[in-house]
């Protein structure tokens, strides 16, 4: 069974692009102004946040030594401590403490922007300058999926070998240090800093303009021609953040009226394909559930005979795979073989007044938190986690009778990754596309505390439940059963590669 680990209250998030591994030696020093972000603060403060911060990690976090050691663990500390160690801005801040997250190596640990306070976002997150353009990072080149900007050259496909002089290979070598993944997952890392317009902020957007703030409302840009090659410079103008998001705002509000957030579409040959770019509905008052019952109602009677689920560009959310399995599966579905594992019993009272979440009961697991060794407790209870019965979620009847088609991508890193992981595990299923986030070893999540630190005033995500195979699993995320790597030129096309190689797979049988 899925454990949907959802991301918290994150109302974002967050492909396996088959990175090339940037040089290391092209990486840039970062541009960075006088004295970006926000009031100056004091560095005994800082050092007092990062002392609350390491005891919340250590009392709390579940999977703080999944990879690393404590010896490697005190070092990131260390870092910590001298990054801080000096008075700064609180951009600055909010910048080494999103370095040291990343050190952790999960997917759920870190500054949250959907979750700072209303200061924080004012004077680091919501007035950066952005750059005029959508795209994917493909084998570690910069393509454009959308331009805002007026010159044509800035089109669907076309390549930006540098901005302002830096690399673009340099940029995202600068960048990784920064993004969240479980483990050795870089493809999860990569596909993080690409600018989508999925969400309210695009991690890509946020750091770049911290590390490499754009100066005078204009960038200059080299570019490369899809189908030629033809190389150009470009000046064209930064976008505000506000005018960057008016769209997507506008489909979050839409979402929170009760707007439908997935869509379904039917196609003459019998294919059907449902359209779920999140799973984080949590403030939604659109009945999903009845949703997904409509749609597979309309399905049977339509006679579809194949299913493509396309869940590219969707981190998780909800327990909403549950639901899909059971839609799925003419059986119960099979446990997921992890154990579900928590650090305490109950919160440390020095920790608690820092602490906020969206159900208090996580500060006391009681009876339900089994101690097991190892400073780990055995967590028993499923709240908020999906339907499901000791022996699996028990699903509708009729179950969908036709082939399902998963389409995975790296932004599958929570509820997501499982769902696909249950649909390859159970043979409900072919996931197509490219590997996904997420990690074999295990995730974090479920539960969240948002640690508010008191000086700074800067959130940290910290992740309550972890998820611990039996016996030893990779270090990667789910390789799909078919591939799928576009390229510009399918970009520059238009062409949906994964689902023109879904229909291909479909004709020959």
């Amino acid at each position: 069974m899925l454990s949907a680990l959802g991301a918290g209250l994150s109302a974002g998030a967050c492909a396996a692009r088959a990175p090339a591994k940037p040089p290391t030696s092209v990486a840039p020093t970062p541009r960075r102004a006088a004295a970006p972000g926000g009031p100056v603060l004091r560095a005994r403060e800082l050092l007092a946040d990062a002392a609350l911060l390491r005891r919340a990690y250590e009392a709390l976090h579940p999977g703080l030594y999944r990879y690393n050691t404590p010896a490697q663990l005190g070092a990131h500390y260390a870092a910590l401590e001298r990054a801080l160690g000096r008075d700064q801005s609180l951009q600055e801040a909010f910048i080494a403490l999103t370095t040291f997250t990343a050190t952790l190596k999960c997917g759920h640990s870190y500054p949250n922007f959907f979750n700072q306070p209303d200061e924080v976002a004012a004077a680091i997150l919501n007035g950066q300058p952005c750059l005029p353009f959508f795209f994917r990072w493909l084998g570690g080149r910069m393509v454009v999926t959308r331009s805002f900007a007026p010159d044509g050259r800035l089109a669907p496909g076309a390549e930006v070998l540098a901005i302002d002089g830096v690399p673009a290979r340099a940029v995202l070598e600068a960048l990784l240090p920064l993004a969240r993944a479980d483990g050795s997952n870089d493809e999860k890392r990569v596909n993080y800093l690409e600018a989508r317009g999925e969400s309210t902020y695009d991690a890509f957007d946020v750091y770049y303009a911290m590390l490499f703030p754009p100066r005078g409302g204009h960038v200059e840009l080299d570019l490369a021609d899809p189908r030629s090659g033809a190389r150009a410079t470009s000046r064209v103008p930064t976008l505000r953040h506000a005018d960057r998001v008016d769209a997507i705002e506008g489909r979050e509000r839409g979402r929170a009226g009760g707007a439908p957030a997935w869509r379904v579409a039917f196609f003459d040959d019998k294919l059907a394909v449902l359209t779920m770019p999140t799973w984080a509905l949590y403030r939604t008052t659109w009945d999903w559930r009845a949703f997904l019952d409509e749609t597979f109602a309309e399905i049977a009677r339509r006679g579809v005979t194949d299913l493509a689920i396309d869940l590219r560009g969707n981190e998780g959310g909800l327990g909403v795979g549950d639901v899909l399995l059971g839609h799925l599966s003419a059986r119960p579905v099979a446990p997921d073989p992890y154990r579900r594992l928590v650090r305490y019993r109950k919160v440390p009272a020095d920790l608690d007044p820092h602490l906020d979440t969206w159900d208090d009961s996580f500060r006391d697991w009681g009876e339900q938190a089994v101690e097991v060794g190892g400073g780990f407790y055995r967590l028993t209870r499923r709240d908020g986690e999906g339907p499901r019965g000791d022996a699996g979620a028990r699903p509708p009847r009729p179950p969908f009778g036709g082939r399902t088609w998963v389409l995975v991508d790296a932004s599958n890193s929570s509820a997501t990754f499982e769902f696909a992981l249950a649909v390859r595990q159970n043979r409900l299923g072919t996931l197509v596309g490219r590997t996904t986030g997420g990690n074999l070893r295990g995730i974090n999540g479920g539960a969240f505390f948002f640690l508010r630190l008191p000086n700074s005033k800067i959130e940290v995500d910290v992740p309550l439940i972890g998820q611990f195979p039996e016996g030893e699993r990779p270090d990667a995320g789910l390789v799909p059963d078919l591939i799928v790597t576009p390229t510009a030129a399918d970009i520059a096309a238009g062409v949906d590669v994964e689902l023109a190689t879904l229909r291909a797979r479909r004709r020959a049988g």
